[in-house]
């Protein structure tokens, strides 16, 4: 009775210490959500994967490729990655559980690690289409990035807010960058709305390629389509043809985690990232707008623990 006894509780042991590796294992893989690879949010993650690798002890980062931030916290909410890129409205967004931008429920397990760099929405147009104002738009052939990503949440509030609808445009393309910037290059397309950063390299390789007009988006308008979205100039030469500032919209960018990750973990991942800011400068030059003093500040989701500990340490809480 008693050897019994014994004998399952060995083949219990046994079974424990078999399975604690595969458990330390797991929580040393962080995924990072980023964006296509013709945007921001990729480069900035591979630079975030080199530097979590580079300063946390036995961590393995990994970088997938996504259709961005609807996509990303979807896919955090469900457990398939550990830090993600996003806009501020999308994140806003999934927090309450908005239908309509691509969430099925509230997305409860969602926490933030820091703000980043602001998004500025880009419209730029062929010089041949003809198209020079917001107004211009109209029966012509736009893409508004993938369904329901964070740049095609953005085109819906911009174009709303200057009284364009969907409907009033000739055709409505649901495009990555790199995909719309070929089309408009091969004259199948008008132009292009896109939530980047600023240098992003879908527009960079459309101006070296063609004539561009970046499409001027009025403060007035971005009054109207209220907060997040805050009016932004894109500096003169920021693509090549662009001999002046354009007036822009702009949203804030996070990087958010999920909150079943643990205190130190997170800690480990926030101190590693805002320690080396001009690593991720170096492979964007977006990264130049990320502010260490505001970065712990204003997010629409709480803070994950480990974020917090880190902003606090740091004199820069929220």
């Amino acid at each position: 009775m008693n050897l019994g006894r014994n004998l399952a509780r060995v083949v219990a042991l046994s079974a424990a210490f078999a399975m604690a590796p595969v458990a330390a294992q797991a929580q040393n893989f962080i995924n990072v959500l980023t964006g296509g690879t013709a945007g921001v949010y990729y480069p900035l993650g591979v630079a975030i994967s080199k530097v979590l690798s580079d300063k946390i002890k036995d961590v393995r980062p990994s970088v997938q490729a996504t259709k961005a931030s609807v996509e990303n916290l979807n896919l955090l909410q469900a457990g398939k990655g550990e830090i993600a890129f996003t806009l501020g409205d999308s994140l806003a967004q999934g927090w309450k559980g908005d239908a309509d931008a691509g969430f099925r429920g509230k997305l409860d397990k969602l926490r933030v690690v820091g703000a980043i760099y602001p998004n500025y929405i880009q419209i730029v147009a062929s010089k041949e289409s003809g198209i020079k104002t917001l107004a211009d738009l109209k029966g012509k052939r736009l893409s508004v990035g993938a369904p329901k990503s964070g740049t095609e949440l953005n085109a819906r509030a911009i174009l709303a807010a200057a009284g364009i609808k969907y409907e009033n445009l000739g055709k409505v393309e649901y495009l990555p960058f790199a995909e719309s910037v070929e089309l408009i290059k091969n004259r199948q397309l008008d132009a292009t709305l896109q939530s980047a950063g600023l240098g992003v390299a879908s527009i960079k390789d459309l101006a070296n390629s063609v004539e561009i007009v970046v499409v001027e988006i009025p403060a007035d308008v971005v009054t109207k389509a209220g907060p997040p979205f805050q009016a932004g100039v894109i500096p003169a030469n920021t693509y090549q043809g662009q001999t002046a500032n354009v007036s822009a919209a702009l949203v804030q960018n996070y990087l958010v985690t999920r909150s079943d990750l643990s205190e130190d973990a997170v800690y480990n991942m926030t101190k590693a990232i805002f320690d080396n800011i001009p690593d991720l400068i170096a492979a964007h030059a977006a990264a130049r707008s990320i502010k260490l003093e505001t970065a712990g500040k204003n997010s629409p989701v709480p803070l994950h623990p480990g974020a917090a500990k880190y902003f606090k340490e740091k004199g820069v809480g929220g």
